[in-house]
């Protein structure tokens, strides 16, 4: 393990422990859920509509996860996609906090190598300060968009840096969160406020996520909370896991392994609707992976659309990884998964064209898990 990786470790577990708050890690499942759910917003554009109208989606389905008892609500950084409006994570999870009141909000993830750790710091030292306990911040290696924009996002001489690299700025934000900069240090004196230097305060709980091993095995030899990406990466979800299990070491964060999968799912009254709104996300991802991104279609024009074979072949694929259908039929597909790769934890996130499916999605899941249905609290 690096250097780095060692000042991480002890960042997380070093002094001030029983001030921060690492509460919220470990979730309770609800109703009949054989595992937590939350919930992975991608805050989603379709052809017609606008980033307002999916940003209010997003503070609906936040109040509705809030009131069914999913555990979290997760907004994931990327740029460029006219089909997704989740740009500015810290910005949207404000916002929803502003609307929300016990829910826990976080990023999956910030793109750490986007930003300079001192201002991912100060970001979620304000959203702590504002909703306090509630917030979790996802880091990722990635840059969330094509090599163009990380250009553009990060400036000339940063795209080819050190896999290294991600574990040292990881470090130096832990440095940050925690106000611990040895003496000596050039940062001993900088402080992310609000932060620590402002007296006793807790600060969110990190997360790595990844598509790959390299998260995989940081985040067990960190003791940290790991989230996989299968609802893109389908194919290396248990070697993931796997290898995030059998690297994990206990940290003050964690005595045990806890693993997130994403989940790409969407239920609906019917099956025939399930597959229609499913296929113009399946569709979507195509012309993304092909070089031409735009707003999600409709479900008329990509029941319309003539794939090519190949087109077809990848469209197939996709949808195989996609857990779609009646309530009964998700719920199942849910269940199977959660055995099968042992998760600690399902983030659904349910790609649509219009936001009163991904809503109905939400809500039908709760109802085939007998979720509880909770009263907002009082103003």
């Amino acid at each position: 393990m690096s250097d780095a990786g060692d000042d991480v470790q002890g960042g997380a577990s070093g002094g001030g422990g029983a001030n921060r708050n690492v509460n919220g890690i470990r979730a309770t499942a609800r109703g009949r859920a054989t595992v937590p759910l939350s919930v992975l917003d991608l805050v989603t554009v379709g052809a017609g509509s606008t980033a307002h109208a999916s940003l209010r989606t997003s503070v609906e389905i936040a109040r509705l996860a809030e009131s069914r008892g999913y555990h979290r609500h997760w907004v994931a950084e990327h740029h460029s996609m006219p089909g997704v409006a989740s740009s500015s994570p810290a910005v949207i999870l404000a916002h929803l906090a502003a609307h929300t009141s016990r829910i826990r909000l976080g990023s999956g993830g910030v793109m750490l190598p986007n930003h300079a750790p001192l201002a991912v710091a100060e970001q979620f030292g304000t959203l702590e300060a504002l909703a306090p306990g509630r917030i979790d911040l996802g880091l990722g290696r990635a840059p969330g968009t094509d090599g163009r924009t990380a250009a553009a996002l990060r400036g000339p001489g940063r795209l080819d840096e050190a896999a290294d690299e991600f574990p040292r700025r990881l470090a130096e934000l832990t440095r940050f969160l925690d106000d611990d900069f040895p003496d000596g240090h050039p940062y001993a004196r900088v402080h992310a406020v609000p932060g620590p230097v402002q007296g006793p305060t807790g600060r969110p709980p990190l997360w790595l996520l990844g598509s790959s091993g390299f998260s995989a095995r940081l985040a067990g030899e960190l003791g940290l909370p790991f989230a996989y990406a299968h609802h893109f990466s389908a194919a290396g979800t248990l070697p993931a896991l796997d290898l995030y299990r059998r690297s994990f070491r206990p940290s003050a964060v964690l005595d045990a392994p806890y693993a997130v999968i994403g989940v790409s799912a969407l239920a609906a009254d019917t099956e025939a609707q399930a597959r229609a709104q499913v296929l113009t996300g399946a569709l979507s991802m195509l012309r993304l992976r092909t070089g031409r991104p735009g707003l999600i279609p409709t479900p008329e024009e990509a029941a319309a659309y003539d794939f090519a074979p190949q087109e077809r072949e990848f469209v197939d694929g996709w949808l195989a990884n996609v857990v779609h259908g009646t309530p009964d039929e998700v719920r199942t597909g849910l269940d199977d998964l959660a055995k099968l790769t042992g998760a600690d934890e399902l983030m659904l996130t349910a790609n649509a064209h219009g936001g009163a499916a991904r809503l109905r999605s939400y809500e039908l899941v709760a109802d085939a898990y007998g979720m509880p249905v909770e009263a907002p609290p009082a103003d």
